[in-house]
């Protein structure tokens, strides 16, 4: 219990230092809110200096913490997210667009047997594909829970 106290409350720290953070804009099946937690819980909202870091053994790049492969996919619904994965992670909006265009794959009432939630989002963002039905991005989901809570956004 203490656990989720503090996540809570870091979740409330980390929005309440979050004034300079670009706004997050839905274009796409991901409401704004939902993209918004999602940036903070991978990187606080913020550029990360250097936009790559290793994570579990391969680059993860930018606000959303994109790898390569989830770039390429989302182009299938995402357009060309400025032909390159690196150069798109550097920003706010193609890295946005990216998250958007890989929901739009995936995040759908056919695969998922419902509308897609913001747990939906999470988990799939977090988990790949089928993330939405693995365990193990459970606690991920908790972490965006737990901004949209203190956020008082939608869930």
């Amino acid at each position: 219990m203490i656990g989720l106290h503090l996540l809570v409350f870091c979740s409330t720290v980390a929005f309440a230092m979050l004034g300079n953070v670009p706004s997050v804009t839905s274009s796409g099946p991901v409401p704004s809110g939902c993209l918004r937690c999602i940036c903070v819980v991978e990187s606080g909202c913020r550029m990360p200096n250097p936009v790559c870091r290793m994570d579990v053994g391969s680059l993860s790049c930018g606000p959303y913490q994109i790898k390569e492969a989830y770039w390429k996919d989302a182009r299938l619904k995402g357009g060309s997210l400025m032909g390159d994965w690196k150069k798109c992670t550097a920003t706010f909006s193609c890295s946005e667009a990216a998250v958007q265009g890989y929901m739009e794959r995936y995040a759908v009432q056919g695969r998922l047997g419902h509308p897609p939630t913001c747990e939906d989002f999470a988990r799939i963002h977090n988990g790949g594909p089928n993330g939405y039905k693995n365990p193990a991005t459970l606690g991920y989901w908790l972490k965006v829970k737990a901004c949209l809570m203190a956020n008082e956004t939608k869930i």
